[in-house]
């Protein structure tokens, strides 16, 4: 199906019907395939979210549709690497990465709610500088596709490939969300696709900087995100 004769907005009910039958129907699918779907299902009104930890997600979506946009949430606390990996992404692939903020600088929150509001209280930090940021910058999409990975953590298990994103209103796409972290390094080093340079210092999950420390050995992929705050997850996915 070309993009132009994609539907230029499905009602809410129409979404939530395509994304049940979809997560049946594409729930043993190829990666590829599903993304496949996706495209054609969505075009233009489809985008791919990345925290550019990794680039796998982009690179798979890239290749079934070329310019596709790439969403990241630029914070203000992300350590440089992140955001080398970003520009380097948007340098050398075939993605249009567009870049949201936060309504206030950090020095702007810090001035209204104190410094180190991600210490204090680190959901509403998130709220602020993550989630109402993607909720306005999702605004022009049907759907929206993320790298979470059902290995990643207990809280992650249950992801489907294709879900309803209920309180957006949009259809959330886990394309790799069967992957383990052998099939990621695999797909990486067969395609050289752009990696954080921290994923190769300690660092197994990758956020803003005061809140994402390295993980130890045996811990799971999250544990460096919010530790000892009895925070798991930023509110973007749950």
């Amino acid at each position: 199906m070309s993009i132009a004769h994609i539907p230029a907005q499905r009602s809410a009910e129409e979404l939530e019907e395509l994304a049940g039958q979809a997560g049946r129907d594409l729930e043993d699918a190829d990666a590829l395939d599903i993304l496949r779907w996706a495209a054609d299902t969505f075009g233009h009104r489809f985008c791919v979210t990345s925290s550019m930890e990794d680039a796998v997600v982009a690179h798979l979506a890239s290749r079934v549709l070329p310019g596709v946009r790439v969403v990241f949430l630029d914070t203000g606390y992300h350590f440089p690497e992140t955001l080398g990996t970003r520009d380097a992404v948007e340098a050398v692939m075939d993605v249009e990465v567009h870049t949201l903020t936060p309504r206030q600088s950090v020095a702007e929150q810090d001035a209204e709610y104190g410094p180190r509001l991600h210490d204090r209280d680190p959901d509403l930090c998130c709220a602020l500088r993550k989630v109402r940021p993607l909720e306005e910058g999702l605004r022009a999409y049907d759907a929206w596709a993320t790298g979470l990975r059902r290995d990643e953590s207990p809280t992650r298990a249950n992801t489907p490939v294709v879900g309803w994103d209920g309180k957006r209103g949009k259809v959330k796409i886990s394309p790799i969300a069967r992957w383990s972290q052998r099939e990621v390094d695999d797909y990486v080093a067969e395609h050289g696709v752009l990696t954080n340079p921290l994923l190769g210092d300690g660092y197994a999950s990758i956020g803003c900087a005061p809140c994402t420390r390295r993980v130890l050995e045996g811990e799971d992929a999250r544990a460096g995100r919010w530790a000892g705050r009895g925070k798991t997850e930023c509110g973007l996915h749950g």
